[in-house]
């Protein structure tokens, strides 16, 4: 049997240590609204999908919402996560990350064409701003 369709990746889940300093940099040095947020969450609009940033172990235990549960779930360690960004906007990228004090870590050109530049968030995570022309899928 041939599996349906999937239209794309809905949401991305970041586990952080402090919220509001995590909402700081989300919001301060990547330029995104919250469209959501509460004491154990932020959600930001980010092109078709949603980045999530929950506060670590405020999503262990079931959430019951009067339309259904959302079951348990978490993470730990430095996650990785891409942003799609044109090759135009790239150098200002990577002058704001300057201008906030974010070290840019690594780059990397791929044979497609492709450039990724990474980052670090407060927590840790990987953070990286890829231009068209890494993978063979990019629309």
């Amino acid at each position: 049997m041939t599996a349906p369709p999937i239209a794309g990746v809905l949401e991305t889940a970041l586990y952080v240590a402090d919220l509001p300093r995590a909402r700081r940099f989300y919001e301060q040095v990547l330029g995104l609204s919250p469209m959501f947020a509460d004491d154990r969450l932020a959600a930001y609009p980010v092109g078709r999908s949603v980045l999530l940033l929950f506060l670590k172990g405020a999503t262990a235990e079931a959430i019951v919402l009067p339309g259904g549960t959302i079951p348990p779930h978490g993470g730990s360690g430095a996650i990785h996560f891409a942003l799609a960004v044109a090759a135009a906007d790239l150098p200002a990228w990577e002058a704001r990350l300057a201008a906030h004090g974010v070290a840019e870590e690594a780059r990397t050109h791929w044979p497609r064409g492709g450039t990724s530049v990474y980052f670090r968030d407060p927590d840790g995570h990987l953070g990286e701003f890829a231009t068209p022309g890494i993978w063979p899928n990019e629309n």
